[in-house]
């Protein structure tokens, strides 16, 4: 499955061309801009199981920094920063990765 097959190519652009700039990325303008929080749970947890490129069931700090080039091959990869920002919000256990339980709920307070 591929993000085209649950976002519009369009909201895909849109939203990683807004963060093209480095230092740039918000998770929380990303998701909106995304149409990510209007979707439904099963729909999210299918843009998760993408972003876990290894399938371990997790998005680690690794896959993070890839996550625009999740969304498009044309994607920027993020900064250390930028990539310690985001895993630092989603990851509410402290066990240094994001689960599908903790990407929902980043997705659904963005």
């Amino acid at each position: 499955m591929a993000m085209s097959d649950l976002l519009s190519t369009e909201e895909i652009k849109a939203a990683v061309g807004a963060f093209s700039v480095a230092e740039s990325f918000c998770y929380k303008k990303f998701f909106e801009i995304m149409g990510l929080k209007k979707k439904s749970q099963e729909d999210v947890k299918k843009v998760f199981h993408i972003l876990d490129k290894d399938q371990s069931g997790f998005i680690e700090e690794d896959e993070l920094k890839f996550v625009l080039k999740g969304f498009t091959p044309d994607g920027r990869d993020l900064s250390d920063k930028e990539t310690k920002a985001l895993l630092v919000a989603g990851d509410k256990d402290g066990d240094g990765k994001i689960g599908i339980d903790e990407f929902i709920t980043l997705v659904a307070e963005s």
